[in-house]
């Protein structure tokens, strides 16, 4: 098992480097990565609405009901829960999500490629892999990511004001309110993003390439992409949330 999770691991980083290795010295082929931007956001869009929409209801609605009680006061759930969604929520959804939706995509694609011998026949052409095949999906998730993190925020914060209004009256003009959001929730957020959009298609992309034994091979490794990215994006949210908490406090900022 141990041996197993090194490979995967290494594997991964093998990857990572010669598709950043690419970006830096190989020219982008800006057809590709303008089809694979409407791959990952303009096909990504309806679901992230639909989903964070929901999230946003939900989580207001248990969080009114509750201040509701113990404070007979929902004045000030907007304020509350807008950094939750900014720095947390709307990051790590956003990625697993996008994780669902588009690294099954990637890893099918790829791995349908490999097993059929395709991969292989670039290699004869001379041609890398990871540069024609990963490259352009990797840039167009971490461009495209940062952007539905945007709207699917957006998307919770506007339905939570709704189904505040329906449930407990409170008026939207004093639920918009931006006073406990700071400028470091914003980075955080969009560093999350970021990192998920770069991460999410390198590991799809090395389990396609990984891939073996038919079409049975293409499914193991679509499921293996699933499972690593959404490890990796809630591992790698706790590990920025924690690094931005220790330099907050190391700042003296608070919290």
């Amino acid at each position: 098992m141990l041996r197993f999770i090194y490979s995967e691991f290494r594997g991964t980083l093998e990857v990572l480097r010669l598709t950043l290795y690419y970006c830096v010295r190989a020219p982008w082929p800006m057809r590709e990565i303008g089809q694979q931007l409407y791959e990952v956001g303009n096909r990504s869009v309806f679901f992230i609405l639909v989903t964070m929409g929901f999230l946003g209801a939900i989580l207001n609605f248990q969080t009114g009901f509750q201040a509701q009680r113990l404070f007979g006061d929902t004045s000030l759930l907007g304020a509350a829960t807008l950094p939750i969604l900014v720095r947390q929520l709307g990051p790590t959804l956003c990625g697993l999500m996008v994780a669902i939706r588009v690294g099954t995509g990637i890893a099918a694609e790829i791995g349908s490629m490999q097993v059929t011998e395709q991969v292989d026949a670039l290699r004869m052409c001379r041609a890398q892999p990871v540069d024609y095949l990963v490259k352009p999906r990797f840039i167009a998730c971490t461009l495209m990511v940062p952007v539905l993190w945007v709207i699917g925020t957006a998307s919770a914060y506007v339905c939570g004001m709704y189904v505040t209004y329906a449930s407990f009256h409170t008026n939207p003009n004093t639920y918009v309110n931006f006073d406990m959001t700071k400028s470091g929730d914003l980075i955080e957020g969009g560093l999350k993003a970021v990192v998920f959009g770069m991460v999410i298609p390198v590991i799809a992309g090395h389990s396609g390439l990984s891939a073996r034994g038919g079409s049975e091979g293409v499914g193991a490794a679509t499921t293996q992409a699933v499972v690593n990215a959404s490890l990796a994006v809630i591992a790698l949210d706790l590990l920025i949330g924690g690094a931005a908490f220790a330099l907050k406090i190391s700042l003296g900022t608070g919290p």
